[in-house]
């Protein structure tokens, strides 16, 4: 599996673009931004984008969707209970000050449980709620893709409209921590971490 990782938009989220190297079919996870950067690095690995996937709907990691489906023509993938915020992104964004582009509807609002395949590689989907309605996990053979449900030696923030402190915890606890340690957890903001690393470390859940 190809796995690029970028730090785009105003609030530096982590966009991961996956590709199988024997299809060169690839997905997007969390364009928050820069959609030119993001766009260049799929050109220069060859790639083609069939998936766009929102772990949520809050405006840092969702700001480039509109530009990528334009570019791509690739669905645009996010939960139902989050599946609305995509059309409200201006208006949050510029609560903080800052300037994002609505994001088309949704093509598809993928549930717990589901299947996401693009060439040879195919993803899981984990409902995680709590830091908003419809987070959702990606789990891809030895990694998963959190979005802002787990940080490294942190979570996610629970004050925004739809956030819920316990509901987070109960879903790290029952969803992320269920997967073998050395499952690679990779943020949507800063560094990878693994399972194991924060069920011994992670101070939220001592």
């Amino acid at each position: 599996m190809i796995l690029e990782s970028l730090e785009v938009g105003p609030i530096m989220a982590n966009c991961y673009i996956l590709g199988c190297e024997e299809t060169r079919e690839a997905a997007v996870i969390d364009p928050g931004g820069d959609a030119d950067r993001i766009l260049q690095v799929i050109d220069d690995l060859g790639l083609k984008v069939k998936l766009i996937i929102n772990t949520h709907g809050h405006f840092d990691h969702v700001g480039a969707n509109k530009r990528l489906k334009e570019a791509t023509g690739a669905p645009i993938l996010i939960h139902e209970g989050d599946a609305s915020m995509l059309s409200h992104l201006s208006a949050a964004a510029s609560s903080f000050g800052l300037s994002v582009e609505n994001s088309p509807a949704a093509d598809q609002m993928p549930g717990d449980g589901d299947i996401l395949s693009f060439g040879n590689i195919t993803l899981k989907v984990i409902h995680v709620p709590g830091h908003s309605p419809g987070g959702i996990a990606l789990k891809a053979e030895d990694s998963v893709f959190v979005g802002d449900t787990l940080f490294s030696g942190s979570i996610g923030r629970t004050d925004l409209p739809g956030g819920d402190y316990n509901q987070l915890i109960a879903s790290v606890r029952m969803k992320l921590f269920s997967l073998p340690d050395e499952t690679k957890v990779y943020c949507g903001h800063g560094p990878a971490t693994s399972i194991g690393r924060e069920k011994r470390y992670n101070p939220f859940f001592r």
